[in-house]
This record gives C-alpha cells, sequence and structure tokens, in this order.
C-alpha cells in the first residue's frame, strides 16, 4: 500500500519522537515542504526542523523533493506514503522489542487527542451523510494469533484499493477520512473465555 517497512530497531527509535513523527505524518499528508514551511506545525523551530529532517533522511525515511519556486530552499518529502513496523518475533531481541514499544508508545501518544479534536472541532461541521458514518467501535473478540493475523491481512486488503487508488479515479464527492485502528491483544490474565 505504499508503506515502507521497518525493522531496524535505530530507525523505530529514531521516529520514537514527537518532532519527527509530526514531521513524517505533515510530509506524507500534505506532501514536499521546506523546513521553514513545516515548523509551526510540528512544534519546533525551522533549524531544529531542519535537524530532525536530516535524521530522518540519514534513516532512509525522508528525501531531498524536487525544489519548488525559490531554488534556494531545500524541500524535503517522504519517501513513502506510510510506514509499517512490528516488535521483532525473536522474544531474545530486547533493543528490537525495546524500540518497537518506544515507537508504539509515542505513536498512542500523538493519536490520543484525535477523537476529542475531531469531535469538537470537525463533527460539528460535518452533514448528516458523513457524521452518520462516523464514528467507533470497541469490539473485543477471542482469536488465536493466526487468526488475529488472518483478520488484520483481511482488513489490509479491503483497504487497500482506497489507499493506492489514482487521484484522477476518486469519486467527486470524496473526502480524507482517518482510520484508528488500535490491535490490543489482552494478557493471559484478563482472559475470561466471552466476548463483549
Amino acid at each position: 500500500m505504499g508503506d515502507i517497512e521497518i525493522t531496524d530497531p535505530q530507525t523505530m527509535r529514531a521516529l520514537a519522537h514527537p518532532v519527527r513523527l509530526a514531521i513524517l505524518e505533515r510530509l506524507q499528508r500534505h506532501g514536499a515542504a521546506t523546513a521553514t514551511q513545516l515548523a509551526p506545525d510540528v512544534g519546533a523551530t525551522p533549524s531544529v526542523t531542519s535537524w530532525h529532517l536530516r535524521h530522518l533522511a540519514g534513516f532512509g525515511l525522508v528525501r531531498d523533493a524536487e525544489p519548488g519556486p525559490d531554488r534556494r530552499e531545500r524541500r524535503w518529502e517522504a519517501v513513502a506514503r506510510g510506514f509499517r513496523f512490528e516488535a521483532p518475533e525473536d522474544p531474545d531481541d530486547e533493543q528490537g522489542r525495546s524500540a518497537a514499544r518506544a515507537l508504539s508508545r509515542e505513536m498512542f501518544l500523538r493519536s490520543a487527542d484525535l477523537p476529542n479534536r475531531w469531535t469538537a472541532e470537525v463533527e460539528p461541521s460535518l452533514d448528516s451523510v458523513w457524521r452518520r458514518l462516523a464514528g467507533l467501535a470497541n469490539t473485543r473478540i477471542v482469536v488465536s494469533a493466526d487468526e488475529l493475523a488472518a483478520i488484520e491481512d483481511g482488513i489490509e486488503r479491503v483497504l487497500a484499493p482506497y489507499v493506492t487508488r489514482d487521484e484522477a479515479a476518486r469519486p467527486a464527492d470524496c473526502r480524507e477520512v482517518r482510520l484508528l485502528r488500535y490491535v490490543l491483544p489482552e494478557s493471559a490474565a484478563e482472559q475470561t473465555g466471552g466476548t463483549s
């Protein structure tokens, strides 16, 4: 789906920083920009933003973009539409597991207030059709690890055509929709055997 796969613990740790995550999200969502253009959106000065951009470039997450109207300004772009990572399967890879945990934690923190901001700032202005389609679900299921992997694969298959669709093929009445999907297996001690 145009995502970059992050498997290196150092890259995960590099991205587990609020300014770097904000930079990458902004570039992925709105396209190429300079450090000066990014700075107000990511909560850093242009010079600090530039430093973080170079750091991200060192890990292959951003790159130089085509020059803009002012060829003296360095423009940056994300190398991929999104990114994916997961904790390593090797239980002895504590460095990889720790890095994945740090990146997960930072991503959870970054998106924690999204529903509140959406409810206050966006939802009131939506027309009834979009308002009715919006919302959340909190479904608890009891599955094996293989079944959960199959569910995730199925969701990816459903989403793929919409993620990769060419802009010219989009319907005239379309708009961006953010799908937040948390997959949170419970600990063995929390198992009750039912669903709710």
